[in-house]
């Protein structure tokens, strides 16, 4: 897919995390001007980029982090499985906040990190599509749950069009057999988020983050109006997967479920 400059201003949270990083170079070609933020200071603005510093739990700053741009790539917030009350501050306030701040500016598209662990709890024998109904595997699963539906309202009641990206496990390459199905390669998310950026309507969309896998359990045909064409694959990495790790325990429920470890983390108190 040729990359276009959509939007002349993108902003991309979470741009610190490993997928920000990623990201931070290739979006540029999908802007005129980036702008990056996140909790924490992460280095200087480069070229055509701008950094405003934002806790997503602070509602202020998220109206001011969202100011003036024209689009908003949403990688922020509690990436993994872990106790309640961070999440909740960071996944579930801070969508929220994130949603109010894209209607008050009139913010019109939003492509939101959901996951994989949205759906954690189905059998890794089954394939799925975008119309069954979330089964999360964890607290992480949960928020992020709460985030496809907050943005369907966003959608509903004010025309906010979004892309709940599920993104499986990207990486520059997968590192288990698990992830033989759920892996996407950075170039992939690329193209998957420039597709949502400049599908001419993407009303509100839940697309399977993946590459072209030969192993898979999730089938994007509800999404095809988007116009993701994967180019990577996991198969040329199944050698050497198979090579370095070991048979699966198919009585262990992180082999039985697509969520992986994520099933079996907790309690946390």
């Amino acid at each position: 897919m040729k990359t276009t400059k959509s939007h002349p201003k993108l902003l991309l949270t979470g741009a610190a995390g490993g997928l920000g990083q990623a990201l931070r170079e290739r979006l540029k070609a999908n802007c005129d001007v980036l702008r990056l933020s996140d909790r924490v200071a992460f280095g200087e603005a480069g070229h055509n980029e701008e950094i405003v510093l934002a806790d997503l739990a602070d509602a202020d700053a998220v109206n001011t982090m969202v100011a003036g741009v024209d689009a908003i790539i949403h990688l922020g917030g509690v990436s993994v499985e872990g106790p309640f009350e961070p999440i909740m501050q960071a996944n579930i306030l801070g969508v929220y906040h994130l949603y109010e701040a894209a209607r008050k500016h009139g913010v019109k598209r939003v492509v939101f990190a959901s996951s994989n662990h949205v759906t954690g709890f189905y059998r890794q024998s089954e394939t799925i599509n975008a119309d069954q109904p979330p089964r999360p595997d964890g607290f992480y699963g949960v928020s992020k749950a709460f985030g496809e539906d907050l943005s369907r309202f966003y959608f509903d009641r004010y025309g906010i069009e979004t892309a709940c990206v599920r993104i499986g496990s990207s990486f520059a390459e997968p590192r288990d057999r698990r992830m033989l199905a759920s892996w996407l390669s950075f170039d992939d998310l690329h193209r998957l988020i420039t597709a949502c950026l400049t599908t001419p309507v993407l009303g509100h969309s839940i697309i399977f983050g993946m590459s072209d896998n030969a192993v898979t359990w999730w089938d994007n045909s509800k999404a095809r109006h988007v116009g993701y064409v994967p180019q990577d694959s996991s198969d040329v990495f199944r050698d050497a997967v198979y090579a370095r790790t070991a048979a699966p325990d198919l009585n262990d429920p992180a082999v039985q479920f697509q969520g992986g470890g994520f099933v079996k983390a907790g309690p946390f108190q």
